[in-house]
Formats: structure tokens, sequence, C-alpha cells
């Protein structure tokens, strides 16, 4: 409502600061909450999706660092010792997009100091925001559900091995790097293949919707930018005791297990040292 306001007359941006300084103070009652400064600023002409839009930007510092203030004097130098907001690490921050009002407005978030239920009271109790269910929601959100069930189910119920584990993640980052629209059914049997890991994995799928409250469509475009980061938690690492890991980019097929009188091995088949 504070924002609407601002958006619809920009000369009660004082006025609705102070009431959103007061609703972040009434969401800040868990002891764990830091305090802090809290900034508002209204920005003109911002870029999103190529289109000019006004944005609100709503900030709090929670951490100052030490910083060394040096200037000259007749007989040399003075150094002193200060406190400050570092402007290179924003604690918590939030960028409200005049697009979308009907849904809410687009926003844009960060929160780098906390990461336990504390954490909450920006997003959710302060904020009042939800992700935004697009192509990037439904990318991001895909991605997680079959780490987790490479990661998680597939070693309760099948014999695969750590290297049929690790052909089965590249198989998925090489089908969302080349594909622009994802179809589940399609994803299933290309990158799946086996008739009892895809019934799995549909089952898996339907369960992680259900338990985490996600309503993500079985086709949708596929978000670059999503599989840039989700890509990056999908690696395919066998690690060895505590004595060396063996990173899996490409052709499975080039690695073969055995075992002789010293014990298990890993032969590892290539055409030329990089």
């Amino acid at each position: 409502v504070y924002i609407s306001k601002v958006f619809e007359n920009p000369n009660s941006f004082y006025e609705q600061s102070i009431n959103i300084t007061k609703h972040l103070y009434e969401q800040s009652s868990h002891p764990k909450i830091k305090g802090g400064e809290f900034y508002m600023a209204y920005m003109k002409n911002c870029i999103l999706d190529n289109k000019e839009v006004d944005v609100i930007g709503l900030f709090k510092s929670e951490n100052k660092d030490t910083f060394l203030k040096v200037s000259s004097s007749k007989d040399g130098f003075n150094i002193e010792s200060l406190q400050g907001i570092n402007i290179n690490k924003l604690d918590k921050g939030c960028l409200i997009f005049n697009i979308e009002k009907e849904n809410g407005f687009v926003v844009s978030i960060v929160d780098n100091v906390n990461r336990g239920v504390e954490a909450r009271y920006w997003i959710e109790d302060f904020l009042h925001i939800h992700p935004r269910q697009d192509e990037y929601y439904d990318t991001q959100n895909i991605l997680s559900i079959y780490k987790n069930f490479i990661k998680k189910e597939i070693p309760q119920q099948f014999e695969l091995s750590k290297v049929d584990q690790a052909d089965l993640i590249n198989k998925s980052i090489k089908f969302f790097k080349e594909k622009t629209d994802f179809d589940i059914n399609e994803f299933a049997h290309e990158v799946i293949g086996k008739k009892e890991i895809i019934n799995s994995f549909n089952n898996f799928v339907a369960d992680y919707k259900q338990e985490h409250e996600l309503d993500i469509s079985n086709n949708f475009s596929i978000s670059d930018s999503a599989v840039k980061k989700g890509t990056k938690a999908l690696r395919s690492i066998i690690k060895l005791d505590n004595n060396f890991d063996i990173y899996i980019h490409g052709d499975s097929n080039l690695i073969e297990q055995g075992r002789d009188e010293k014990g298990k091995y890993y032969k590892v088949y290539y055409r030329e040292e990089l």
C-alpha cells in the first residue's frame, strides 16, 4: 500500500518512508535481528526488460566496516580510524519496479547477512513477497528437483554406479543448454531413458511439488540465466576416499571401474592432455 502511494504520488515519498520504516521496525522483534540504518530511494528511468520504469529502493545496513581516513597536514599525514558502510557489499536490499502492479509489482531482492529463521522477516514479514512464477522460476525449480532426485532418491532405489549417476547429470546439463523449451516427458526419455527410473522420477516430482507447495508447469520456456546458475550445483564428481576427486564433464564411456589385488580402481581414457 505504501509503495503504491509513492508511485501514484512521488510527493508523498517522505510521508510514506516514515510508514515503511515503522513497518520494518515492527517486524524486527526477533532477538537475532540486528539493528542498523534504513534507506529509501526513488529512481527514475531505470531499465527493465528494455523498458523505462521508475523504481523504489529499500536498503538496510546491519554491519559496519573499519576504514582509514588519511589527510595531509603541514607536518605530514594524519590517519583516523572510522566506522562506515561498505558500498560494495549490500547487507539487505530491495528494488521495487513500477510494473505489474496488479500482481504486486516486480521486485529484486538481496539478503547477504541472514540465512536462518530470522532472515524471513526481511522477505516475508517486511516485504511480503513470493517468487515470480515465470520461466526462471520453473527452470530453477525443476533443476533443483532433478538434483535432489539424483543425489538422494536414486541411490536409495537403484544400483547405479557413480559413473552412471554422473552420466545422468551431464545429460541433463546438455539438455538444458541445448533446448529452448522444457517438456517433462521429452526430458525423461532423452536424459533418463530407463522406464523404471522415469516412473520413479515422475513420482518424485509429484511428491516434491506437493511437499514444497510448488506450482511448476510440465512445459515451459527454459531460462538461460536460471540454467547458468542452477547447473553449477549439478557437478559430476566422484570422490575417492580423501585422496582423489574425479570430475566427469563428458563421455562416461571413457572411464571404467574395476578391482585388483591392490583394491578398487578407475581407468580413464583420453585422447590428449590439455
